[in-house]
C-alpha cells in the first residue's frame, strides 16, 4: 500500500447493539443474537435490531419529512454516519463519501414493486428512494459535504470496496478524508426467499433443529420476536460458523450499518491503521461459485500481506458465512497461506448472522475491538480455538457472490 491510512472512528447499528460499550460488551457474552420470525409462511431465523436500536431509527425516521420516505438501509447509514462523523471530529467540509449496499432499498422496492402490481401505477418517490445512489446521497445531504459521492454493490464484500475506493481517494492526492462502509437491511420475504432457493439459509423446521451445545458455551433461549407466537422459545444455536462437522449450510441474515472514518497518514486519533490492502476475483465457474481452496482469498491475503511477515498476525477476522463450502475453503486458503504458522481465527457470523454488504466492515469494527480492548473473540464451534497472546495486528476478510475478495491489515 502507498501510504498508511489512519481509521479516526468507527461506529455501527446492528443487532449487537447502537454503541462501542453496548456492542463490545454483547461480544464478551456468549449468546447469540437470532430470533424467530414468521416469513412466507415459514418459521426463519433472523438477527434484526434490538427494540433500542429500532427505536432510534424511527426517531430518525420521524425527524424530518424529508426522511419518512426512506428505506431502513439509508436510516442505518444515517445514523452511523453521523455518529461516526462526531466520533471523528469532522466538520462540515469536502470529505468524500462511499456507502455501499448489496440489495440497497430492498424493502422500500419491494413494498412500491406490490403496490405496482395492483395498482398499474406507482408513487412519485418509488425511483429515487429505491436507486443504490441515494445511500451515500442522503448522507452527504445530512453531513453537508461537498466531496465526491460515491454508492456501489459488490455483494457481500462491498464494504471493504469502499474501504478500498476511500484509500484510493485519499492516496491520489484527491481526497485527505472518507467516509466509507455498508448498510443493508434484507430482512423481507423476497431477500430471504432468494437465500432459501440457493439452498443455503439455516434451516428452522423442527426435524432438523440441532440443539447441541458448542463446547464453550453454555445452553441459552432463543427469544421469539414474532407476534403470532408460533414459536415461544427453542434451544438452539442456528449459526454453525466454523463448524466442520456441519451436515447442512446455515447461514443466517441480520441487518446493520457500519461506517468508517479514514484520514491520511498516522494521525494521534486513530483508533487503527490500515497497513495492507488486498483484493482479487477468481474466475467464474458459476454465478456464486468459489473454488476449493478460495483462490481469490489467497491472492487478497497475499497482496495485503506483501509487506509484513506471516508470523505478525495475530488474528484473522474470517468472513465465514456458515456455509458448508464458505467456511471450509476460506479456511483451506488460510492454511495454504500460513501453513504451520496458523494465527487465531474467527467470525461474527455465528452471532450476528450475515449483514451482505455490510458485513465487511462490521468485521473491521469487531476487528478494532479486539485490538483496543485486547481481548479474542473466539468461535464457538472452532474446535482447538488457538487464542492469541498479544493481538497488535488483525487480518480482516470478506468476499461476496463471484468470488471478489477484499482483505485488509489493521495494526494498534
Amino acid at each position: 500500500m502507498q501510504n498508511p491510512i489512519s481509521i479516526t472512528a468507527i461506529e455501527s447499528i446492528s443487532s449487537l447493539g447502537r454503541n462501542q460499550d453496548e456492542i463490545w460488551q454483547n461480544y464478551l457474552k456468549s449468546n447469540h443474537h437470532f430470533s424467530v420470525k414468521n416469513i412466507n409462511g415459514v418459521d426463519t431465523y433472523i438477527a434484526d435490531l434490538s427494540k433500542e436500536a429500532l427505536q432510534e431509527i424511527e426517531y430518525l425516521k420521524n425527524s424530518s419529512k424529508h426522511y419518512k420516505d426512506l428505506d431502513k438501509s439509508v436510516l442505518m447509514a444515517l445514523y452511523a454516519a453521523r455518529k461516526a462523523v462526531k466520533s471523528a471530529n469532522w466538520k462540515i467540509g469536502d470529505f468524500g463519501i462511499n456507502i455501499g449496499s448489496s440489495r440497497g432499498a430492498t424493502e422500500l422496492f419491494e413494498n412500491y414493486h406490490s403496490h405496482f402490481l395492483k395498482n398499474k401505477k406507482t408513487a412519485t418517490l418509488a425511483s429515487p428512494t429505491t436507486t443504490l445512489g441515494n445511500i451515500s446521497s442522503w448522507i452527504a445531504h445530512d453531513l453537508q459535504s461537498q466531496g465526491p459521492i460515491i454508492s456501489h454493490s459488490i455483494t457481500c464484500s462491498t464494504a471493504l470496496h469502499a474501504v478500498l475506493n476511500g484509500i484510493a481517494w485519499i492516496n491520489s492526492g484527491m481526497s485527505d478524508m472518507f467516509l466509507v462502509g455498508g448498510s443493508e437491511a434484507p430482512l423481507t420475504d423476497f431477500t430471504i426467499a432468494q437465500m432459501k432457493a440457493l439452498k443455503i439459509y439455516a434451516d428452522c423446521h423442527s426435524e432438523h433443529r440441532d440443539t447441541s451445545t458448542p463446547h464453550n458455551v453454555q445452553k441459552e433461549t432463543l427469544p421469539n420476536k414474532d407476534e403470532t407466537g408460533l414459536l415461544s422459545e427453542v434451544e438452539v444455536f442456528p449459526c454453525k460458523t466454523l463448524d466442520f462437522s456441519k451436515k447442512r449450510n446455515t447461514m443466517i441474515l441480520g441487518e446493520g450499518a457500519a461506517v468508517v472514518c479514514l484520514e491520511k497518514g498516522i494521525t494521534k486519533n486513530a483508533v487503527a491503521i490500515i497497513e495492507g490492502i488486498g483484493y482479487a476475483t477468481e474466475i467464474l465457474k458459476h454465478n456464486i461459485s468459489i473454488s476449493e481452496e478460495a483462490n481469490c482469498f489467497q491472492k487478497s491475503m497475499k497482496m495485503a500481506l506483501k509487506d509484513t511477515s506471516i508470523s505478525e498476525v495475530d488474528v484473522i477476522v474470517m468472513h465465514a458465512p456458515g456455509t458448508l463450502k464458505g467456511d471450509s475453503s476460506e479456511y483451506k486458503a488460510i492454511e495454504k497461506i500460513f501453513g504451520n504458522q496458523f494465527p487465531a481465527v474467527t467470525s461474527n457470523k455465528w452471532k450476528i448472522g450475515h449483514t451482505f454488504g455490510a458485513s465487511g466492515t462490521l468485521n473491521m469494527e469487531l476487528a478494532i475491538l479486539m485490538l483496543q480492548h485486547q481481548e479474542f473473540i473466539g468461535v464457538p464451534f472452532l474446535e482447538n480455538q488457538k487464542t492469541p497472546q498479544k493481538i497488535n495486528k488483525i487480518l480482516v476478510n470478506a468476499v461476496g457472490f463471484g468470488g471478489n475478495a477484499v482483505s485488509i491489515l489493521l495494526s494498534k
